[in-house]
């Protein structure tokens, strides 16, 4: 019983959603073919008037004090870097041989005919 309840309401549900969009569809073509009122015009504002921003005042001079010398470092005498040992010589891989790939399989790109969705015969 209640598979078929619900089918019931989804129905109904799926009728008032089309039914609605049918009102709607017609409401906005009702809108679309009425012509717009002219809109009214905006009153002339007075300009405002600011009061003068206030002078900068002026500020004493700072002096810094010198940024301290930069102290002179021994250069860094590193030790020699050791030497690389000699690594044996690569051996040789026989080459691997794979197998071929499958074929990939083609898609129809062509739709069958079928007869009941043929035209009406013309008069």
């Amino acid at each position: 019983m209640a598979p078929s309840n619900f089918h019931l309401v989804l129905s109904l549900i799926i009728m008032a959603i089309s039914l609605s969009s049918f009102n709607g569809s017609l409401a906005a073509r009702n809108l679309l073919q009425t012509s717009l009122p002219p809109l009214p015009t905006l009153p002339n504002l007075p300009a405002a008037t600011l009061p003068p921003l206030p002078a900068m005042p002026n500020l004493p001079a700072t002096t810094l004090p010198p940024l301290p010398s930069m102290p002179n470092l021994p250069a860094a005498t590193l030790p020699p870097l050791p030497s690389m040992p000699n690594l044996p010589a690569m051996p040789n891989l026989p080459a691997a041989t794979l197998p071929p790939l499958p074929a990939i399989p083609t898609i129809p790109t062509t739709m069958p005919s079928f007869p009941f969705l043929s035209p009406p015969p013309s008069n």
